[in-house]
């Protein structure tokens, strides 16, 4: 049976309740409301009055949530985060004329995405886009999600996988670690990805050498880590070289010679479409957008 709202309380009998729980006091809640002690007093009272439970105990002039109180708090405190969360949404809101929110892998976001974001932005004025960081699959349609940027197979529960491009990955080290000859020697240090530990012994096998010394070296759970590892001059690295273009670019890391120095991994990137949103003109704007992108720039080499 649905509620009638007449029975339900004020918010502002939810803020009282809210405060003078946080601050133990009716008179500290007055002030941050600013009300008189006598108006916070009074929509207590009344909440109580509607709800039918005592939510404060009276003792020696002060105030103490009662047991019933304190199981009623939690809830008072989420409708009144959700009601906040929907002010500020609103006020973000203004002159803005459509929305569009993007989950990308983390690195990929910060080091590919984000320089060329803007050129999409400047091709939709008023639009207001949210980016979140996600390394794995999720129900788009709960986390009101559009669209996302996948690494992996194309599979992505309640959404469509669109391929985007093979992943290419290039061994890199600092200039000082590569030499002047930038050949991968045997004392070079390797720098690896925890997910990926059989890729520079694919790598060395592919190129003529031991592929057993592939396995040993530093560990890093994600190529951002990995990436400033190299800048470090820790050892050398098999990064995908959409991540290293600036690095690349200013010479701080420089690529090694070999007879088959790309390699290309057995996985792929894909753009995610919610099926919910698919027919969205924004959506489909940026699924064009992002696939131009790529075909002119490369997320390989």
């Amino acid at each position: 049976m649905k509620l009638s709202r007449s029975l339900m309380p004020e918010l502002s009998a939810l803020q009282a309740f809210e405060a003078a729980a946080r601050h133990g006091s009716f008179t500290r809640a007055a002030v941050e409301l600013n009300l008189t002690q006598s108006a916070v007093s009074r929509q207590i009272r009344d909440l109580e009055t509607q709800l039918g439970v005592a939510l404060f105990e009276r003792v020696r002039q002060r105030v103490v949530v009662s047991s019933t109180g304190q199981r009623l708090l939690p809830e008072a405190e989420r409708i009144l985060a959700g009601v906040a969360d929907l002010t500020l949404r609103a006020a973000s809101s203004r002159d803005v004329t459509g929305h569009l929110t993007i989950a990308t892998l983390p690195t990929f976001g910060s080091r590919w995405l984000m320089p060329r974001l803007p050129s999409f932005l400047a091709l939709h004025p008023g639009l207001q886009a949210t980016v979140l960081s996600r390394a794995e699959a999720f129900d788009m349609g709960e986390a009101g999600v559009d669209l996302a940027v996948h690494h992996g197979k194309p599979t992505w529960p309640g959404a469509t996988c669109s391929y985007l491009c093979a992943e290419t990955v290039i061994p890199v080290a600092t200039p000082e670690l590569a030499g002047s000859g930038r050949v991968l020697s045997d004392q070079t240090p390797l720098l690896h990805l925890e997910s990926r530990p059989a890729q520079w012994s694919a790598w060395l096998g592919t190129n003529g050498r031991d592929p057993t010394r592939g396995f040993h070296g530093h560990r890093f759970d994600q190529f951002a880590l990995m990436i400033e590892a190299a800048l470090a001059g820790l050892g050398a690295s098999l990064l995908p070289a959409y991540l290293i273009e600036r690095e690349v670019g200013q010479g701080r890391l420089v690529m090694l010679e070999g007879e088959h120095p790309i390699a290309e991994t057995d996985t792929a990137y894909y753009i995610v479409v919610s099926d919910g949103r698919a027919s969205e003109p924004i959506v489909q704007a940026f699924v064009q957008w992002i696939t131009t992108q790529v075909a002119r720039d490369p997320m390989g080499t």
